[in-house]
C-alpha cells in the first residue's frame, strides 16, 4: 500500500503538469488566433519542477503537521529526512497556478516547527533556520505578526543557547525573518541591538570571525530597511546601527581576513547604510559625521583598483578651496621581462578582461586623464588611437596581469575577486546616490570639490566620479558613477550659475567664479571623453543623460564660447546608434542644448550650419561600428522628401548671413523625419507597424523628437518660422493618430508656435516687422489647425489630458490674427471653451477657464457685453470649485476681467459701466472677497480682481444699500490681507489693489470709516516689511490720492508723513541680502511719495512737516529728495515689478519736470507761510517757512551741482 501510494504521489507531478501546459493553450481555434508558439523545453521542465516542488511542500508539511513532539525516538530523522527534501526543492520558478504555496501555509508550517525542534537538537536548529531563509527568500513571502514574534523569538533564544557554530545559519534566518520588519521587533530590539546584544557583539568591527560580523551587519540592515507606506526603526536603535556601519567602514582590512569575505562585510555595511539613510528623514551628527561619511564612501570607490596607493582622508570638510587626496609613489616595481611581454601579446584566444575589445582605447583614456595640461583643454574631434608600448604603464587602473599568467584556478580565484570588489564600488556608489538625495543640495555643495573635479595646476590628476568613469572596467560601476554625477548636477543651476570666465583671469587670485567656470568645462571634457571610451549602451546612454543634466544647469551665457559646439558635433553620429535608448537619450541632449538660456548665439550659429554627415566624428562612429554598438543602418530613411527632410548629400558652402538664417535648421529637418518618415531598418521589432512596409520610429524617439521641436519653437522660433505651415502639418499628422502620448505632443508643439509668435508682437520686442510672420500667413495657419483634427481633440473626453493641451492651444492664438478669423472659427473657440468649464475632470476645467481668461483680454471681445458676462460667470462658477487648481486659474481669470473693466471704463466710459449688470458686479466683489481668504495660490490674483472692482464702481452703485457691506467686506479682506503673514506676491498684490481702489474718486477715502485702517495698514507695511518689493508698492500705495481730502485730518496725513520719512532713513535695514538690489527703488519710491504730499500739503499740515523736517530724519530726507530731483526712474522696475499695472507712483517724470513742481510747491507754501495774522495761525505760519527754507536749500543743491556737472 505504501509503493502504491508512492506511485500515486510520483505520477501526480506529470499529470499536474500536463495539465498546466493545457489550460494555458487557447480553447479554441480560428483564422484570427494567435499562431500557436511552442513553449521551449527549459520553460516546459521549469513549470513540471514548479509544480512537483509544490505537491512535494503540500507532501512534507502534511507529514511535518502530524508530528508531536511526544513521537518517538526516530522523530529527528522524521524531521532530517523532510527539511532535507524542502530545501533541495527550487520554488522561485511557480508557473502552475494551481499548485502556488500560499503565505499562510508558509507561516503556519514555521511556526509548528519552532515548537517541533528543540534548541538542544543543533543540528535540526540549523537545517530550521536554513529552511526558514529558503522558504521565505524564494517564495518571497511576508510573515504575518504571530509568525513574526514566534520565529524571531525561537531565533533569539537559539543565539543564546546553541553553540556558535550554528550562529551563521541562524542570523541568516532572522536576516531573512527582520527584511523590513523592524519596526515590528520592538520587543526583540533591546537584546539584538542593547548593551550587551547578540548583533552588536557580533557586528562589532574587532570580532575575530568575520562570517559571523558578515551575517550580524546583514541583520542589521535588514532591520534598518523601511518598506514604502510602514514606519521605519525607532532613533535610538537607527542611530546605533548607522554609527555600526560606519565604523565597519572605518575600520582598516585585518591582515588574515579572507579578501572575499571582507568584501561582503563591507558590502553589508554599506547596504546597512543605504537603508538607514532611506527610512526617512535623517540628520547627521554635524559636519563631522557627514564628513566621515563621504570620506569612506569615497575610498570604497576605488576598492580593489590595482596599483591604488593613496593616504586617505578620515573626514572631509566643506571648503570653497579643492581637497585632493594625493597619489603616494609606489616603491619601484621591476620592469616587466620581455618573454612575459610577448607571452600577453601573442595570447589572442583569450579575451581580455574588462571592457572585451576596447582595451587599446581605454588606454588611450587613460593616457589622456592622466597628468598633463588639463584645462578647458576639449577631446580631439578625429581621435586617433596609437597602439600602446606594453613597457608604458598608461594609468594605475588598467595594471592587471593577463590570464596567461595564472593557473586556471587562481585565475578563477582572481576573477571572482575582481567580481567582489566591482559589487563593493557599485554598492557603495549606490549609498553615495542614497546620500546625495538624503542631504540637503546647498549643504552638499561644500563638498563638490571632492567628487567634482576641476583643472589642477599640475601633480597626478584627482580621485573623482569622473576617474571611475572614465577608468573603471565595470558597466555596472560606470553606471552608477555617472547616476551620483546626474543627482549631483540636478538642481544646481544656482551653483553654477556663479560661474563665469568672460573676463581675463587675475594673476593676483582666482575668483570663486573662475573656479566655478573650469569645473563646467572639466566637466565637459572628462564627460566627453567618456563619451568616446564607452561602449556598454546602458552606460552609454548614462553618460549622455548626465551631459544633459550639465547643459540644463551650467550658464552658458557667462562662460566663453566654444564648449557646446564640439559637443553637439560630437554626439551626433549616435543618432544612428542601434539602441533605442542611446537615441532617445541623445535627443534629450540636443533639447536641452536647444533648450538652456535660448537664445544662445553658440547654438543659433550651429542651427543654422548646413548638415554634413561625413564629419570627423565618423571616425569614431565606424570605430564603434567595429566594436558592434553602432549601425549607420538607423540613419532616418527619407524616401519621400520634401522642404523639412534633412539632405545628406549636399556639400558644405559658404553663405551670407542673410542665407544662414534663412535656411530650415538641419535639426528641425531631422525631428520632423524622425516623427514623420519610415525608418529604414524594418526587420527590428520595436516600431509600433511590426513588419509593416510602413513601420515609423519607435514611440519614445517620435515622443523626444517631438519634444526637442517644442523646445527648438520655443527658444528658437525665428529661425523655425520659415517652417509655420509644415510644422503645423507635423501637429495635425500627430493628432490624427491613435497614440495618445503622440497626440498629446502634438498638441503641445501647436501650443509652442503659438506661444513663438505671441511673442514676436508683443510691445516689448524690439524685432522689426519683416521679421515677424506676416498676419496672414498666421490668420491662414491658425484657421488651417481649427478645420483640422484639434476639434477631435477638444472633445476627447477619454483624455482629460490631451483636452488641457489642446485648450492650451486654443489659449495662444495671437488676438490680432482672433480678430481676423472667420465668425465660424471665433464662434468654435469660445463655444467649445465655455463648454469645457463644465467639464468634469479638474485638469480640462481649469485649462478652459485659464483660455477663457486669455480671451477676455482680446481687443475683439472684451467689449462685447455678452461675452463679458458668459466669461463672469464661467469663472465664478469656477471659484466654487473643490480643486484648489481650478480655483486658482479662476481667480487669475477673474484678475484678467477686471482688467478688462478698467480698460473699458477708459475707452467706453460709463456707457460700459451701465450695459454690465449690476447684481454681476456684485457677485464679483463678493466671489473675490471670499477667493482672498482661500490658499495663496488663489488669494494673491483675488486681492488684484477686488482692487479693480473697487477702482470700477460707480457712484450709482456706491450709493446703493447691497454694496455697503460687500464694498466694506472687500476693504477689509485687502487690509487683512496687508498685514497677514501671506507670502510676498499676495501682500504685493494687496497692495496694489489698495492703491487701485484710492484711484476711484468715487469712493469717500476723508469719511469712509474704513479709510483709516487701509491708510493705517500701508503705513505700518512700508516700514516693517522684510520685502522690499512689498514696502515699494505700499510707498506706492500712498502717493495715489489726487486731493488732499483723500488723506483725511491733519493727524492722519501726519501720520503717513511720518511713516514714509522714517521708511526713508531705515530703506538700508534688512536681514536678507537680496533685497538689496531694490533699496535704490525704495528710497525713489519713498522720495516721490513724500514730494508728492509736500505737493498736496495744506497750513493745517504744516506743524507736523516742519517738525518732522528738523530731525534726523528730516535731514536724511533732504538728500534723498536731491538725488530724486537729479535722477532718471529708478523707481520704476522695482515698482512694476510683479503684476500688471504699475501706475501708482507716477515715477516717470524727469528730473526738470521734478523740479518744477517742487518749484511750483515752494512757492505755494510761501502763500501759506503769509496768510493771516491770528495766534492760531502762527505755529502753521512758523513750520511752512521751516519747510519753505529746507526746500529752497535743496533748489540751490540741485543748482550749484548743476553747475559743477556742466563745468
Amino acid at each position: 500500500m505504501a509503493a502504491e501510494a508512492t506511485h500515486q504521489q510520483g505520477s501526480s507531478s506529470p499529470m499536474s503538469s500536463s495539465a498546466c501546459i493545457r489550460a494555458s493553450l487557447p480553447g479554441t481555434l480560428s483564422p484570427d488566433a494567435v499562431p500557436f508558439t511552442p513553449m521551449p523545453q527549459e520553460s516546459r521542465v521549469q513549470m513540471g519542477s514548479a509544480a512537483a516542488a509544490g505537491v512535494q511542500f503540500s507532501r512534507c508539511a502534511s507529514k511535518l503537521h502530524s508530528l508531536r513532539v511526544g513521537d518517538p525516538a526516530n522523530l529527528k530523522t522524521e524531521l532530517n529526512l523532510l527539511f532535507d527534501q524542502l530545501i533541495s526543492e527550487n520554488y522561485s520558478s511557480n508557473y502552475c497556478p494551481n499548485h502556488n504555496i500560499k503565505p499562510e501555509e508558509v507561516c503556519t508550517l514555521l511556526v509548528h516547527l519552532t515548537r517541533l525542534v528543540p534548541l538542544s537538537q543543533e543540528h535540526l536548529v540549523v537545517k530550521l533556520c536554513q529552511l526558514t531563509h529558503h522558504l521565505l527568500n524564494q517564495l518571497q513571502v511576508v510573515v504575518d505578526e504571530q509568525t513574526l514574534e514566534v520565529c524571531v523569538c525561537y531565533v533569539v533564544r537559539a543565539l543564546g543557547v546553541c553553540n556558535p557554530w550554528t550562529h551563521s545559519e541562524v542570523l541568516l534566518a532572522l536576516s531573512t525573518l527582520v527584511y523590513g520588519n523592524g519596526p515590528r521587533c520592538n520587543r526583540h530590539l533591546g537584546a539584538l541591538l542593547g548593551d550587551g546584544g547578540i548583533l552588536r557583539l557580533y557586528s562589532d568591527p574587532s570580532h575575530p570571525d568575520m562570517e559571523l560580523r558578515r551575517a550580524a551587519l546583514t541583520c542589521l540592515a535588514n532591520l534598518c530597511l523601511s518598506i514604502p507606506g510602514q514606519a521605519s526603526l525607532e532613533e535610538p536603535y537607527r542611530s546605533m546601527c548607522f554609527k555600526v556601519f560606519l565604523q565597519t567602514l572605518q575600520s582598516p582590512q585585518p591582515p588574515e581576513a579572507d579578501p572575499l569575505l571582507y568584501c561582503m562585510v563591507i558590502q553589508g555595511a554599506v547596504k546597512g547604510l543605504q537603508s538607514s539613510l532611506s527610512g526617512g528623514k535623517w540628520r547627521f551628527g554635524g559636519a563631522e559625521e557627514l564628513g566621515a561619511l563621504l570620506a569612506v564612501l569615497k575610498r570604497f570607490m576605488f576598492h580593489g583598483c590595482p596599483g591604488l596607493c593613496v593616504e586617505w582622508l578620515s573626514v572631509l570638510y566643506p571648503a570653497p578651496l579643492p581637497q585632493y587626496e594625493t597619489c603616494s609613489p609606489k616603491p619601484p616595481q621591476p620592469p616587466l621581462a620581455p618573454p612575459t611581454q610577448a607571452k600577453t601579446s601573442t595570447n589572442k584566444k583569450r579575451k581580455s578582461k574588462g571592457r572585451g575589445k576596447k582595451a587599446g582605447e581605454e588606454e588611450e583614456v587613460a593616457r589622456e586623464v592622466g597628468p598633463g595640461p588639463r584645462g578647458g583643454e576639449t577631446w580631439p574631434k578625429t581621435p586617433g588611437h596609437p597602439p600602446c608600448s606594453p613597457a608604458v604603464s598608461s594609468s594605475f587602473w588598467k595594471i592587471s596581469s593577463s590570464d596567461s599568467e595564472f593557473s586556471d584556478p587562481e585565475g578563477a580565484a582572481h576573477s571572482k575577486l575582481r567580481l567582489y570588489h566591482s559589487r563593493v564600488r557599485q554598492g557603495v556608489l549606490l549609498c553615495l546616490l542614497t546620500v546625495v538625495k538624503a542631504v540637503d543640495r546647498r549643504t552638499l555643495y561644500g563638498y563638490w570639490s571632492s567628487f567634482i573635479p576641476d583643472a589642477p595646476i599640475g601633480g597626478p590628476p584627482p580621485l573623482t566620479l569622473l576617474t571611475i568613469v572614465l577608468k573603471d572596467p565595470s558597466p555596472k560601476v560606470r553606471t552608477c558613477a555617472l547616476q551620483v554625477l546626474s543627482a549631483l548636477l540636478e538642481g544646481s543651476r544656482q551653483f553654477l550659475g556663479v560661474a563665469e570666465d568672460l573676463a581675463p583671469p587675475r594673476t593676483s587670485y582666482t575668483p570663486f567664479s573662475f573656479s566655478m567656470a573650469t569645473t563646467v568645462r572639466e566637466l565637459h571634457r572628462s564627460l566627453s571623453l567618456g563619451l568616446l571610451a564607452e561602449s556598454s549602451p546602458h552606460t552609454l546612454t548614462q553618460v549622455i543623460k548626465c551631459l544633459a543634466h550639465l547643459v540644463c544647469n551650467a550658464p552658458y551665457n557667462r562662460l566663453r564660447p566654444g564648449l557646446l559646439s564640439p559637443l553637439w558635433r560630437q554626439i551626433r553620429p549616435y543618432l544612428r546608434h542601434r539602441d533605442v535608448n542611446v537615441r532617445v537619450s541623445v535627443l534629450t541632449l540636443y533639447g536641452a542644448l536647444v533648450s538652456t538660456q535660448a537664445p544662445l548665439p553658440e547654438i543659433q550659429l550651429l542651427l543654422t550650419q548646413p548638415h554634413t554627415p561625413h564629419t570627423s566624428q565618423d571616425a569614431g562612429l565606424s570605430w564603434r561600428q567595429r566594436e558592434g554598438s553602432g549601425s549607420p543602418s538607423h540613419t532616418p530613411h527619407t524616401p519621400q522628401r520634401n522642404s523639412l527632410t534633412p539632405h545628406t548629400h549636399t556639400p558644405p558652402a559658404s553663405h551670407t548671413p542673410g542665407e544662414e538664417e534663412s535656411r530650415v535648421p538641419w535639426l528641425l529637418q531631422l525631428c520632423v523625419s524622425l516623427v514623420t518618415q519610415p525608418r529604414d531598418d524594418q526587420s527590428d521589432s520595436e516600431g509600433p507597424g511590426g513588419g509593416g512596409a510602413l513601420a515609423l520610429e519607435p514611440s519614445p524617439i517620435r515622443l523626444e523628437a517631438l519634444q526637442v521641436l517644442a523646445h527648438l519653437v520655443r527658444g528658437y522660433f525665428r529661425l523655425c518660422q520659415m517652417c509655420l505651415c509644415e510644422l503645423g502639418g507635423v501637429s495635425a499628422r500627430c493628432l490624427r493618430e491613435t497614440d495618445p502620448s503622440v497626440q498629446l505632443h502634438g498638441a503641445k508643439l501647436l501650443e509652442e508656435l503659438g506661444t513663438g509668435i505671441i511673442q514676436q508682437y508683443r510691445s516689448e520686442n524690439s524685432q522689426p516687422e519683416s521679421c515677424k510672420v506676416p498676419i496672414q500667413q498666421v490668420v491662414q495657419f491658425w484657421v488651417e489647425v481649427l478645420s483640422g483634427p484639434l476639434n477631435g481633440a477638444l472633445q476627447s473626453q477619454q483624455h482629460p489630458t490631451l483636452q488641457t493641451s489642446a485648450c492650451d492651444t486654443l489659449s495662444s492664438i495671437l488676438p490680432q490674427a482672433f480678430t481676423q478669423l472667420p465668425e465660424r472659427s471665433q464662434t468654435l473657440c469660445i463655444t467649445v471653451l465655455l463648454g469645457l468649464t463644465f467639464s468634469d475632470n479638474s485638469l480640462v476645467k481649469a485649462a478652459a477657464v485659464r483660455a477663457l481668461g486669455v480671451y477676455i483680454l482680446f481687443p475683439c471681445l472684451r467689449e462685447d457685453v455678452m461675452f463679458v458676462a458668459d466669461t463672469a460667470n464661467a469663472i465664478l462658477t469656477a471659484l466654487d470649485d473643490r480643486s484648489p487648481n481650478v480655483r486658482a486659474k479662476a481667480a487669475w481669470s477673474l484678475g484678467n476681467l477686471t482688467d478688462t473693466l478698467i480698460v473699458n471704463m477708459g475707452c467706453l466710459g460709463e456707457l460700459f459701466q451701465e450695459e454690465l449688470s449690476d447684481m454681476l458686479v456684485l457677485q464679483m466683489l463678493q466671489s473675490a472677497t471670499k477667493a482672498s481668504t482661500d490658499k495663496d495660490r488663489v488669494k494673491s490674483n483675488a486681492v488684484r480682481a477686488l482692487g479693480n472692482l473697487l477702482h470700477f464702481l460707480s457712484v450709482g452703485q456706491l450709493t446703493r444699500p447691497g454694496f455697503q457691506r460687500p464694498l466694506e467686506e472687500a476693504i477689509s479682506a485687502l487690509v487683512t490681507t496687508v498685514q497677514s503673514e501671506a507670502t510676498m506676491k499676495v501682500r504685493w498684490n494687496a497692495c496694489y489693489a489698495l492703491g487701485n481702489a484710492f484711484r476711484n474718486p468715487a469712493l469717500p477715502l476723508d469719511s469712509a470709516s474704513w479709510s483709516a485702517s487701509a491708510f493705517s495698514a500701508l503705513c505700518c507695511v512700508v516700514i516693517s516689511c522684510q520685502n522690499f518689493k512689498v514696502r515699494i508698492k505700499s510707498a506706492a500705495a500712498l502717493s495715489v490720492p489726487t486731493s488732499r481730502h483723500c488723506y483725511g485730518d491733519a493727524e492722519r496725513f501726519g501720520h503717513v508723513w511720518r511713516s514714509l520719512l522714517t521708511a526713508l532713513e531705515h530703506s538700508e535695514e534688512t536681514q536678507d541680502f537680496m533685497e538689496y538690489r531694490y533699496c535704490s527703488a525704495l528710497r525713489h519710491t519713498l522720495t516721490h511719495s513724500l514730494a508728492h504730499l509736500l505737493k498736496l500739503s495744506q497750513s493745517h499740515d504744516m506743524p507736523a512737516l516742519g517738525e518732522s523736517l528738523q530731525t534726523e530724519e528730516g535731514r536724511g530726507f533732504r538728500e534723498h529728495l536731491v538725488k530724486y530731483l537729479r535722477g532718471g526712474g529708478e523707481g520704476v522696475e522695482g515698482e512694476r515689478e510683479g503684476g500688471r499695472g504699475g501706475e501708482e507712483g507716477e515715477v516717470e517724470e524727469d528730473g526738470e519736470e521734478r523740479v518744477r513742481a517742487l518749484k511750483e510747491t515752494v512757492e505755494r507754501l510761501k502763500g501759506l507761510s503769509g496768510e493771516g495774522d491770528e495766534e492760531r495761525n502762527r505755529e502753521e505760519r512758523m513750520s511752512a517757512k521751516v519747510v519753505v527754507a529746507v526746500l529752497e536749500d535743496v533748489l540751490r543743491s540741485c543748482e550749484e551741482l548743476e553747475v559743477m556737472s556742466s563745468d
